[in-house]
């Protein structure tokens, strides 16, 4: 009874109980009242009152107890009806241990995890991606994405502290407890994302096809036979594309614009493009394979983004030399093809073109910069020489930018030095160059189109004409704000090009000795002296400089290269390793003993390519703190791939790259791994 009588009550309810009680003691005064107005009434109240405050009391005594007894019976029966809604909850659901391990699950996460009751193994055995460092510790929830057989599941955590519990227990210590539970909750979003990937797989994707070599093609075949050329070639081009579920529609006599579900350019991805090499195989007696260049563009925020992306897709693609297909999206360029070399073009109606653009831009202007890239080379050097004259017979102020004079450039470079002819400013260094630009000054930017290897890259954000004169293929990273471009791959070097230029310039153009002579090197020193890259307008090109001035004697004896550099040479070539039967690879390190042993490099990599069976080769060259790779083919590896990579680029058969925090030793394995993942993907 004693126990009885310490249940309380509070509240809502206390009230409710003494309301009763509070009104007959109102029911008293009353009965007072009455009293004063007639004794009668008076007593028969009393008697009334007294009756309703023994009944409410004794019911106040006796309900109080047994209401006790019913809200008890209610709240276990509440709590036990909580816990089968949790249990039975469609929603998978489990409690986790701070070390993530699972102390209660609920039916549905049974169902999912295909787990008994009683499953007190630690979550990542489920799901591992998610550990238990994973856990939200500051927070209070948190959300990933995680993965179970296929199906992909929201999961979303939330933090159960238990310190408050801790401190109100009699059984543990509660001073320096930080305990907590973990509840998750999973969501399954595998429906969802899979109706997202079939609307991405839709979404359309653009395409430009461009036929290389169309005139010549058709000037390869004879005159009668030239329309069923072009019928083959349209029906396999729509035919590829109508296979894909796309649309090609022909705008131009040699380009056709494309649209298809992004689903099918992936598949496209796939099978390499195949159609690249497909397209060759159509002979109707033309001696020349056509080839194609194709450009894809998808992923971006509207559809004329995406054609935006396939536009610049495809100047890539010709920019490198076609035949190959280039995808770019708003987050990769990838490139496929590009097995076979640039048609050389024996008209020069586009050097004349860009010879008057050229002269153009420079008419008006105050003065003319001109620079090519790091770690400067002949060609870099005699290019930038045969700008130099141009802009001389335009009556116009030039310079050359310069920073470090390597062993290949030194010697064109005290040709000019000292001579009455020229100017003691000719050559500048970078500092000199920023100060010598005005708002009417312009850049020449020679035998480079990559903005982060130029002599000197501020000078491309602080002049407002910039003109690009380059022999390599293109790779992600150009020159993009160039007010006149002339990019061609065909050619065997940029030398080549400016003599080509020097040829249209208005005016009689008179070209100094030195200068024959620097560009001229550069045309030789390219091409490994003429047994590479050349074409008809590579000797249209020496002849031209021949009858300026230019000896051939005279620049054999200017490269002539000393006892060190030569045993250098020979040292790479005699430890180079033969990887896989097919590939060279050596390490050149000369120490300090010879003044550019990056150009030692390269030399030893055309060497190793007179090695019988030889398709590639490859020289690591440790210098300034970095590797620099030179790669070399003859015909059958194209090497600028292999070298983009690792950010570097060049031609199909010339071309390298720079690595930084690697050894020479690390930087083989690197090239034997990159050789390795080309032949898996069947690109060797």
């Amino acid at each position: 009874m004693a126990k009885r009588k310490q249940i309380k009550l509070k509240g809502k309810l206390r009230t409710l109980f003494l309301a009763s009680l509070w009104l007959g003691l109102l029911l008293v005064g009353v009965n007072v009242l009455i009293y004063t107005i007639n004794q009668e009434a008076g007593l028969f109240l009393t008697a009334f009152a007294m009756v309703y405050l023994v009944v409410m009391l004794l019911l106040y005594l006796n309900s109080r107890t047994i209401l006790m007894n019913e809200l008890i019976s209610f709240a276990t029966e509440y709590g036990q009806i909580q816990k089968t809604l949790l249990r039975e909850l469609d929603l998978p659901s489990a409690l986790l241990d701070d070390t993530g391990r699972v102390v209660w699950t609920n039916r549905a996460f049974e169902r999912t995890v295909h787990e008994e009751r009683g499953f007190r193994k630690s979550i990542t055995s489920l799901f591992p991606a998610l550990t238990a460092d994973r856990l939200p510790v500051d927070e209070d929830e948190m959300e990933m994405t995680v993965e179970f057989e296929e199906r992909s599941f929201s999961l979303r955590i939330r933090r159960i502290d238990l310190s408050e519990m801790a401190r109100n227990s009699d059984i543990i210590e509660s001073a320096s407890y930080e305990g907590s539970l973990y509840a998750i909750y999973l969501f399954d979003e595998t429906a969802l994302k899979l109706a997202l990937r079939e609307i991405d797989d839709q979404s359309l994707a653009a395409g430009l096809i461009y036929l290389d070599n169309y005139d010549e093609a058709l000037e390869s075949v004879e005159e009668v036979r030239r329309s069923l050329l072009i019928a083959l070639i349209d029906r396999k081009v729509n035919k590829y594309i109508a296979s894909s579920g796309g649309i090609a529609k022909k705008f131009e006599k040699d380009k056709y614009f494309v649209i298809m579900p992004k689903k099918s350019c992936m598949e496209l991805r796939e099978t390499r493009f195949d159609i690249l090499d497909d397209v060759k195989t159509v002979n109707i007696g033309n001696e020349m394979a056509v080839t194609l260049s194709i450009g894809m563009g998808y992923d971006g925020l509207t559809y004329a983004q995406n054609y935006e992306f396939a536009r610049s897709a495809i100047d890539l693609a010709l920019g490198r030399g076609g035949d190959q297909a280039v995808v770019r999206t708003g987050e990769s360029t990838v490139y496929y093809g590009g097995k076979s070399q640039k048609i050389e073009k024996n008209t020069r109606v586009k050097a004349r073109v860009k010879a008057h653009a050229l002269e153009e831009i420079i008419s008006g202007k105050d003065n003319v910069l001109v620079m090519g890239h790091r770690n400067g080379d002949a060609d870099s050097f005699g290019s930038a020489v045969g700008i130099y004259r141009v802009v001389r017979s335009l009556d116009h102020q030039a310079q050359i930018v310069l920073n470090d004079v390597t062993s290949s450039v030194r010697p064109l470079l005290e040709l000019f030095r000292n001579n009455p002819d020229y100017e003691e400013d000719m050559v500048i260094d970078s500092t000199h160059a920023l100060d010598a630009v005005g708002p009417e000054t312009v850049l020449v930017v020679v035998d480079v189109n990559k903005p982060s290897i130029t002599e000197c890259p501020e000078l491309l954000r602080l002049c407002k004409y910039i003109v690009v004169f380059d022999h390599h293929r293109q790779g992600t990273e150009i020159i993009e704000n160039a007010t006149l471009s002339y990019v061609e791959p065909y050619a065997s070097s940029a030398c080549e090009m400016v003599s080509e230029i020097l040829q249209y310039i208005g005016g009689d153009v008179r070209i100094h000795a030195e200068e024959a002579d620097s560009m001229y090197a550069g045309i030789m020193i390219d091409t490994n002296n003429f047994s590479s890259k050349t074409g008809v307008r590579t000797f249209e090109a020496a002849a031209f400089l021949r009858r300026n001035g230019a000896d051939v004697t005279r620049v054999k004896k200017l490269f002539r290269e000393d006892a060190q550099e030569y045993k250098a040479r020979a040292d790479a070539v005699s430890q180079a390793e033969i990887y896989r039967g097919s590939f060279a690879i050596s390490i050149c390190d000369p120490g300090g003993e010879v003044e550019s042993p990056t150009i030692i490099g390269a030399q030893a990599a055309n060497e190793l390519l007179n090695i019988r069976g030889i398709r590639a080769s490859f020289v690591c060259t440790p210098y300034q703190g970095k590797i620099f790779v030179s790669a070399r083919s003859i015909d059958e590896v194209n090497v600028q791939v292999i070298m983009e990579q690792f950010g570097g680029g060049g031609h199909m058969n010339e071309a390298g790259c720079q690595l930084e925090g690697v050894s020479a030793e690390e930087s083989v394995t690197i090239i034997r791994e990159a050789l390795d993942k080309q032949i898996e993907e069947g690109n060797l």
